[in-house]
């Protein structure tokens, strides 16, 4: 049972940092200063930068795609190294390097304070013109420049993936709910859905964002990859960072628990059942691809909406919905 976190660490490797807390957690395995908080805020953060920086010029047409060497110059000066397991020394330090990564924010990517940015730029033709702006000197801006001002702005009508809730009660009928459906439906894993119908998982679905008003436009989506890592960055020491990253584990009797991290693509889920022993009889991981790959998801219908010739509203839409696989038009 001891090796779980990290079998599941080198299968799921894109968001490893994630399965790994989220696999410790199911299986109620000692806590080490090793998974303070801030770690997952950092490991985050990083999974974001990542996704810019590799997967979104993949999703651009043209000779912008796959960019190359050139394109990731951005990177350069970052305080976070995208290469390599994240040091994990002393909590202090990874709270001086998410300082390090908000200065880094400020001096070389926004080029203003970072809360001051996240004011300004709220809507989408706010967002839009900066974009269009900073797009030659800056990877995402750039590709953030084309889906705003190309991809199309209505998608079908979608729930919004709300399981977890900010009454605690209420969040536990509803996880004990979820439990139950992974038990009783063997493919829920591979077709998962929350109360009867499919569901968008995504950095717009927080639970910290919960009583905003959800993404409704494909816009929304794209850019609250990128507004996420600017929140992350302005948590400072003090915040409860369980209010920035929901995590946790909930115990639901018959040696079943599950457990949940909110991460990079959105909210992941690991549920497991045990026998009297404390043998691992059965094991689940509903990542955020699930549940927005569906076959009758939000995705799904947009992509069956398109033109058959609309390969870059088709690409838009894979950036939007940010699969952990590599896919193709």
């Amino acid at each position: 049972m001891q090796r779980i976190p990290e079998l599941l660490g080198s299968v799921f490797t894109l968001c490893a940092h994630a399965h790994r807390r989220a696999a410790r957690q199911a299986l109620d395995l000692p806590v080490t200063p090793q998974d303070a908080p801030v770690f997952h805020l950092l490991e985050t953060a990083r999974d974001h930068l990542r996704s810019m920086a590799l997967d979104w010029p993949q999703r651009l047409p043209g000779p912008d795609a796959g960019a190359g060497i050139a394109s990731l110059r951005w990177l350069a000066t970052c305080p976070l190294s995208m290469a390599g397991p994240l040091r994990r020394d002393t909590e202090d330090a990874a709270w001086a390097t998410l300082a390090a990564l908000r200065v880094w924010l400020v001096q070389h990517i926004l080029q203003t304070d970072v809360a001051d940015w996240l004011r300004c730029h709220h809507d989408n033709d706010a967002l839009t013109a900066w974009c269009q702006q900073h797009a030659a000197r800056l990877l995402p801006a750039r590709c953030l420049a084309h889906w705003l001002g190309s991809a199309p702005l209505a998608l079908p009508a979608a729930r919004r993936l709300d399981i977890l809730h900010t009454d605690p009660a209420q969040q536990t009928r509803q996880l004990v709910a979820l439990g139950q459906c992974i038990a009783g439906q063997p493919a829920f894993a591979q077709y998962p859905t929350w109360l009867g119908l499919c569901a968008e998982n995504g950095p717009w679905t927080r639970l910290r964002h919960r009583d905003q008003p959800g993404a409704s436009t494909l816009a929304q989506r794209l850019a609250s990859r990128w507004v996420d890592l600017l929140e992350l960055a302005c948590v400072t020491p003090g915040t409860p960072v369980e209010q920035v990253l929901s995590t946790g584990t909930l115990a639901l009797g018959s040696g079943q628990t599950l457990a949940w991290c909110e991460m990079a693509r959105g909210l992941l889920l690991h549920w497991v059942r045990r026998d009297a022993a404390g043998t691992v009889q059965d094991y689940k991981v509903i990542a955020p691809t699930e549940w927005n790959f569906h076959p009758q998801g939000t995705l799904s219908r947009a992509v069956s909406a398109l033109q058959t010739d609309d390969t870059l509203a088709a690409l838009a839409l894979a950036a939007a919905f940010d699969p952990c696989v590599a896919c193709s038009v």
